[in-house]
C-alpha cells in the first residue's frame, strides 16, 4: 500500500512547487497568474529493446501556472495499464512529472509551444520498480475563446539507466496526448478582432481577419491603395493604381500602364502608348501605332482603316495632299497632284496648248467635251493663287483677216469665262485674239489648219 501511493505524492509535491515558484513571479508582472487545467488522454510506445511492454492508450490530466504571458510551468500525471509484450503480464504504469514550457501565439485561435522537464515512471503489477528520466514536449494549442483549448503535442522522454534490467538499460519512450484544457484567473487580454493587439490598447477594433497591423492595432496598406496587408495580394502595387478587391492593379485596356495611372483608359488593344498609357501617332494619320501598317504616311495624307495613304485617281498624289483630286489617267501631275499646266526650258514658262477645247464651227461656243480639259485647268489654276495668264485664241487663215481676229477674241474670252465660273478670278486671266497672225503649221493643209484653230495659255506673271 505505501508504494501504490508514491505517484500521487510526487504529483502533489510538484504541483506544491510550482504554486510556490509561480505566484511571486506572477506578482512581479502585476497580476495574479493564469492557471491552466486540463484533461487529456495519452498513448505511448514503449522502447522496444528495453521495455518489453505492448503500446497502448491511456489517461491523464495537468495543472499549469503562467508566469509571464510567454513561459509557463506545469504539473502532469498519467496512467497507462499494458501487459509485458509476449507474455500478456499485466502492468500498471503511473507517470508523473514537471515540464517548463515556452509559448509562441501565432494568432488568436493558434499557438505553438515546446517544453522540456523531468519524469517519473512507477511500474506495478507485473513489475515493480521505478524511473527516472527528462522529456521533451512539442504541442500545439487551439483556442475557442479565451477560456478552452484543444491541446495537441508530442514527447520523447530519455531515462538514461532503467530500473527494469531487460536490455539496454538506456530507455527512450515516445508518446502523444490530445486533450482539453481550461484557463482560470488571470490570461490573454481580450483582442475582438484577433489582431494579437489587446482590446485596451488596439486603437482599431475592428481590423479586417487577416489584416497585418501595427503597433496600435490599425491596419497597414504599405501601397497605399486602400486594400490592406496581409490582405493584399499585390503589395507593390504603383501608387495611384486602381486595385480590385485582391489589391492588384486592374488594366482594362490591357496596355500595360495601370487604370488610375492611365490617362487613356479605352485605348484600343494593340495600340502603342506613351508612359501615361495615351495611344502614339507618329505620323499623324489618325490611326495609332501598333494598328498603323503604314508608319511613315506623309502628313496630311488621307488613310484607309489601316492608315495606309490613298490615292483615288492614281496619280502617285496621296488624297488629302492632292489638291486636284480626279485628275484623269495618265495626266502628268505636280508634287501637289495637279496637272502640269507650264513646262520651264531655259529658265522660261512654255505656252500650254490647250488640247481638246473645241468650239461650234464658226462660233466661240464651247463644245461640252471641252469643259472636262477645263476643269482641269482651273484646279491647276486654283492650286496657285500667284499664277497669272493670258489665254490667247488662234485661228487659220481661212476666210478674212477682220472676221478671225472677232473669232479668235470672242474664244479666247469664252475661256476666260468657263474657268471665272470655276473659281479662278478674273484680275488673274487675260484674253487675247491673234487670229491667223501666230500660226504654228501650214494654213495650205487641212491638218495644219486644225492645229492653227487653237487656244493657248501663257504665264504672264514672273515664275521667279
Amino acid at each position: 500500500m505505501p508504494e501504490s501511493r508514491t505517484p500521487c505524492r510526487t504529483l502533489g509535491g510538484l504541483a506544491l512547487l510550482l504554486s510556490l515558484t509561480s505566484f511571486p513571479a506572477a506578482a512581479q508582472n502585476g497580476g495574479s497568474p493564469r492557471v491552466e487545467l486540463g484533461t487529456y488522454g495519452t498513448f505511448t510506445r514503449y522502447d522496444a529493446q528495453s521495455l518489453v511492454l505492448d503500446s497502448r492508450m491511456g489517461a491523464g490530466g495537468r495543472l499549469g501556472l503562467f508566469f509571464v504571458p510567454g513561459l509557463s510551468i506545469e504539473a502532469n500525471g498519467d496512467f497507462t495499464q499494458t501487459e509485458m509484450t509476449g507474455v500478456g503480464t499485466q502492468v500498471d504504469v503511473a507517470r508523473v512529472g514537471g515540464t517548463l514550457l515556452g509559448h509562441l501565439r501565432l494568432a488568436s485561435w493558434n499557438s505553438l509551444y515546446v517544453g522540456a522537464g523531468y519524469e517519473r515512471l512507477f511500474y506495478r503489477g507485473g513489475l515493480e520498480a521505478d524511473d527516472n528520466g527528462g522529456h521533451v514536449i512539442l504541442g500545439d494549442r487551439l483556442h475557442f475563446g479565451s477560456r478552452v483549448a484543444l491541446r495537441l503535442e508530442g514527447r520523447a522522454a530519455y531515462y538514461p539507466s532503467s530500473a527494469l534490467q531487460l536490455g539496454d538499460d538506456r530507455v527512450v519512450n515516445f508518446g502523444g496526448a490530445a486533450g482539453i484544457s481550461i484557463f482560470a484567473f488571470g490570461g490573454t487580454p481580450r483582442d475582438t478582432d484577433g489582431d494579437l493587439v489587446p482590446d485596451k490598447r488596439d486603437r482599431c477594433p475592428e481590423t479586417p481577419a487577416g489584416a497585418r497591423v501595427d503597433e496600435q492595432g490599425c491596419p497597414i496598406d504599405s501601397d497605399s491603395d486602400g486594400v490592406f496587408d496581409g490582405l493584399d495580394s499585390c503589395p507593390d502595387t504603383p501608387l495611384g493604381a486602381v486595385v480590385d478587391p485582391l489589391g492588384c492593379p486592374r488594366d482594362t485596356d490591357t496596355d500595360g500602364v495601370l487604370d488610375g495611372i492611365d490617362i487613356c483608359p479605352d485605348s484600343p488593344v494593340g495600340a502603342a502608348v506613351d508612359e501615361n498609357g495615351c495611344p502614339r501617332d507618329t505620323d499623324g494619320d489618325g490611326v495609332f501605332d501598333g494598328l498603323d501598317r503604314c508608319a511613315d504616311t506623309p502628313a496630311n495624307a488621307e488613310v484607309d482603316a489601316e492608315g495606309c495613304p490613298r490615292d483615288s485617281d492614281g496619280d502617285g498624289v496621296y488624297d488629302g495632299i492632292d489638291r486636284c483630286a480626279g485628275t484623269p489617267a495618265g495626266t502628268e501631275v505636280d508634287a501637289i497632284g495637279c496637272p502640269v499646266l507650264f513646262r520651264e526650258e531655259k529658265g522660261r514658262a512654255q505656252p500650254l496648248v490647250l488640247q481638246g477645247v473645241n468650239f461650234e464651227t464658226g462660233k466661240s461656243r464651247l463644245t461640252p467635251e471641252s469643259h472636262a480639259v477645263l476643269d482641269e485647268v482651273a484646279k491647276s489654276l486654283l492650286a496657285y493663287p500667284d499664277v497669272r495668264i493670258e489665254v490667247s485664241g488662234h485661228t487659220d487663215a481661212t476666210g478674212s483677216r477682220a472676221l478671225n481676229m472677232r473669232l479668235s477674241q470672242a474664244r479666247a474670252q469664252a475661256v476666260v469665262a468657263y474657268l471665272a465660273q470655276r473659281g479662278v478670278a478674273y484680275s488673274r486671266m487675260q484674253a487675247k485674239g491673234y487670229g491667223p497672225e501666230r500660226p504654228i503649221a501650214t494654213n495650205q493643209t487641212r491638218d495644219g489648219r486644225a492645229q492653227n484653230r487653237r487656244v493657248e495659255l501663257h504665264r504672264i506673271d514672273d515664275p521667279q
